[in-house]
């Protein structure tokens, strides 16, 4: 007994001895200055496992296996605790300088190891962290120049996709968005196939006030001729989703909602193949099916996927089959010239269940009216990207871009509140070829010693739309023939477009921390019809009285010139102020025109729209402990194309009597204004006082916005609030996140607001009317473990009855029901 208390005393005395000396630690010091030996705060400084010593770091891309992170003092000063013995790299980042790292050896007493950061001529376009025990917030923004754009002081957020806690098997844009302030979002199609986001008083219909891209390239049926998107990414492909407010028509176009540029994964650099799998089901017959590869061998580093969809949908009449692919190709040619060809397809065809009166929502908004109605999409892009940089301070990229593609869609037009009998039904039909190319070239001199950057580019486009509408027959199902293809009952129509713009911006540096970035573009902008249309009017028996065949050639021919100019003032790396004016426009399009939608009628005089956006805020990040942008923006949207009522003799009573018809011209000017905010707080951090793998944050997203129309020239108008501007629109929530388990619970609030100029709150037809207040809860999951992962959540957990649209065609007419509670689980693999 004694030699075994003997043996457990000596064996508890090595064992202490071991843990002391494991606990021993040491720190590392030092000063961050630049190259006149000011001192520079708030610059990150990284630590990682020892590597090879290199000064500083020059790539595309910085990665680095950080374990701890830390940041300089107003001396310039940084300190890391809590550091055993070995080998160390030490790397310091700050926003304009050149990435350097030092690696160290930590033996048995503390480092001091000092920087001196120079100007860099080339701004990096990612930094990558892969830091232990960090979590990030989901969002964050976009560097003042990244590749061959300039953003600095221009209202934008990017969406970190691979950080979201959500259904992105469905595109939920209400949890893909949560941290986008101020995005109005029609929730009208539940299994994510088109995506339709506003703000500021712009319709969110299927993204058109947008100027939308994949890549960087176009991904609208038209540009300039019908800026809408049919097609929308799958989420879980998404690397990053950028939006950058209106202050983006400069660089990219005339729409007054900005830039919406989805940027998909690469294949990892680090191995030749990589397989990724996700299978969803949930709720209502969904079931999705998403596979990936991608990689890295030699000189070329590539990517695809293919995703399959289905659903039954929340109500009845509601099938959706769809089908995605995609696939890219980087070749490094030589070490300066890069290029990359891209394809994407994708095909869906949809039923579709029609609209509600308010009276058959309140009673059942689950019901449905149409069983004849159906959509059908067929989507084909193309692409080809050339890099080339000449040096350092000097890059060209040039970008071919096509679009070839057609939508159908087929059903009764008519009014909601009158039942489908069974007859003809209305068949449109869009034939889309377009292609395009823009080129940009970015350069950064010596200015006011520091780096200023000046950035040109060109645009050049074609669309063209070939239109249709006529019978088709009177059967249920999805047949898309025409019953007189040589002779259309509505319409027939070529609505080409062309486009040629030259773009100038330029950073002006003044100081390391007050920048002034002017701009200004050139536009010349094309549009045309050229086709046929039937007027045709019946008797009460259904006998025709008129039927006339008119030929009509349309054309509109237009230059001008327009400008912005953004301050910004970084107080430091984690503080900003910024402020931005820029001008917008938009062109009308021809393509709405001639198409018969029940009682719509569009005035012959239609013209473009004109006005500017201009924002001032504050943003920042406090390391991994809080971030946020509060900001104020006014939007002045002059000749603002909109629909009201009006009253006519009706043709079908040889004009004796009036009837009433949706009349679409410019209204009147529109003014908006709002408070925009965002703030996200890792209460863990905050009131434990340490970085660990644990987080706990709280976000708010907050808009308040209030618009009024004036200089109207139509009776009933001046005055009125601005339609699809609701008062009050709240996100928020809470996420838990701990090592490979992570947690988020979402509250959404969207007050009152109108769908019409005209402010009416019910009509018989439910195309007009209030879209009453909302709210909604999402909950969702998360858990990795080696190489698979599960995700699972709740959509709508109160099982609210809401509505967040009133179509005025396809997919209504009428009030589009929002979706019930939902569930959905997914199971990832990858290899």
């Amino acid at each position: 007994m004694r030699f075994i208390a003997t043996t457990i005393t000596l064996f508890l005395m090595i064992a202490g001895s071991m843990q002391l000396s494991h606990a021993q630690t040491y720190q590392i010091t030092g000063q961050v200055t630049g190259e006149k030996e000011n001192a520079i705060k708030q610059a990150r400084i990284f630590l990682a496992p020892g590597r090879d010593d290199s000064s500083s770091y020059k790539e595309k891309q910085f990665t680095t296996n950080a374990t701890k992170t830390t940041f300089t003092d107003s001396q310039g000063t940084y300190k890391i605790q809590d550091i055993k013995p070995g080998s160390y790299t030490i790397t310091a980042f700050y926003t304009g300088k050149k990435i350097t790292s030092r690696t160290v050896q930590v033996e048995n007493q503390d480092v001091r190891l000092n920087f001196k950061l120079t100007i860099l001529a080339e701004e990096l376009e990612e930094i990558t962290v892969n830091a232990s025990g960090e979590q990030t917030f989901g969002v964050t923004r976009l560097n003042a120049v990244e590749g061959v754009t300039i953003n600095d002081a221009k209202k934008n957020e990017v969406v970190l996709v691979d950080d979201l806690t959500a259904n992105l098997a469905t595109n939920n844009s209400r949890q893909v968005y949560s941290k986008v302030p101020g995005l109005n979002i029609w929730e009208s199609d539940a299994a994510g196939v088109q995506l339709g986001i506003g703000g500021r008083g712009l319709s969110p219909n299927r993204s058109s006030n947008f100027n939308t891209r994949q890549n960087g390239y176009d991904i609208a049926a038209d540009a300039l001729g019908y800026p809408e998107s049919y097609y929308t990414p799958p989420t879980q492909a998404i690397e990053r989703i950028k939006i950058i407010r209106g202050a983006a028509s400069l660089q990219y176009g005339t729409q007054f909602g900005g830039l919406l540029n989805f940027v998909f994964k690469k294949g990892p650099r680090s191995r030749p193949f990589e397989f990724n799998s996700e299978q969803t089901v949930g709720s209502f017959g969904l079931f999705s099916s998403f596979n990936s590869i991608g990689g890295k061998k030699g000189k070329v580093r590539y990517y695809g996927f293919y995703q399959y969809k289905q659903s039954n949908g929340w109500r009845p009449n509601s099938d959706l089959d769809q089908h995605a692919a995609y696939g890219s190709v980087q070749y490094q040619v030589t070490p300066k010239l890069s290029i990359s060809p891209e394809y994407t397809h994708m095909q869906y065809l949809a039923q579709q269940p029609g609209g509600l009166t308010d009276t058959e929502f309140d009673q059942n908004p689950r019901q449905s009216n149409r069983e004849r109605n159906w959509f059908r999409v067929n989507w084909n892009l193309f692409a080809l990207t050339a890099d080339y940089k000449f040096s350092s301070k000097t890059r060209l990229n040039t970008r071919f871009f096509g679009l070839k593609a057609r939508r159908e869609a087929l059903g009764n037009l008519g009014r909601i509140d009158r039942a489908d009998f069974g007859g003809n039904r209305d068949l449109l039909k869009d034939d889309y070829n377009n292609w395009g190319n823009e080129t940009r070239l970015i350069h950064r001199y010596p200015f006011l010693d520091n780096i200023s950057v000046f950035l040109i580019g060109t645009r050049l486009y074609n669309g063209f739309t070939h239109r249709r509408q006529g019978d088709g027959n009177d059967g249920s199902g999805p047949d898309f023939n025409y019953l007189n293809p040589d002779n259309l009952e509505g319409s027939n129509f070529d609505l080409p477009s062309s486009n040629q713009s030259v773009f100038i911006e330029n950073i002006f540096n003044i100081t390391p921390k007050l920048s002034i970035t002017p701009g200004i573009r050139f536009e010349h902008i094309n549009t045309e019809a050229q086709g046929y249309y039937r007027n045709i009017v019946k008797d009460l028996a259904g006998n025709v009285l008129v039927d006339d065949r008119i030929q009509e050639e349309r054309q509109k021919d237009r230059s001008f010139l327009f400008y912005g100019l953004g301050v910004s003032y970084k107080e430091s790396n984690q503080f900003e102020i910024y402020a931005n004016y820029s001008q917008n426009y938009r062109a009308i399009n021809f393509n709405d025109i001639r198409v018969d939608v029940g009682s719509l009628k569009v005035d012959p005089n239609i013209s473009d729209e004109h006005g500017y956006n201009a924002d001032f805020g504050i943003r920042g990040q406090q390391s991994q402990l809080l971030n946020y942008d509060i900001s104020l923006f006014h939007l002045s949207y002059e000749d603002r194309i909109g629909t009201i009522l009006k009253t006519e003799p009706n043709p079908n009573f040889n004009n004796l009597v009036d009837r009433t018809v949706r009349y679409r011209t410019n209204i009147a000017d529109a003014k908006i204004y709002g408070f925009e905010s965002f703030a996200e707080l890792d209460l863990y951090q905050f009131f434990t006082n340490s970085s660990t793998d644990t987080q706990l944050s709280i976000f708010s997203n907050l808009a308040l916005t209030t618009g009024t129309y004036s200089k109207s020239q139509e009776n009933g108008v001046e005055g009125n609030r601005v339609e699809l501007v609701p008062k009050l629109n709240l996100k928020t929530g809470l996420t838990f996140a701990q090592k490979n388990f992570k947690a988020s619970y979402q509250f959404s609030y969207v007050s009152e607001q109108y769908s019409d100029a005209s402010n009416a709150r019910r009509t018989p037809s439910a195309i007009e009317g209030i879209i009453p207040a909302y709210y909604v809860v999402d909950f969702s999951v998360q858990y990795s473990i080696n190489r698979f992962h599960l995700e699972s959540g709740i959509n709508n957990l109160t099982n609210n009855h809401y509505f967040t649209r009133r179509a005025t065609g396809y997919p209504g007419p009428g009030i589009i029901p929002s979706t019930a509670r939902s569930f959905y689980l997914t199971i990832g693999i990858t290899l």
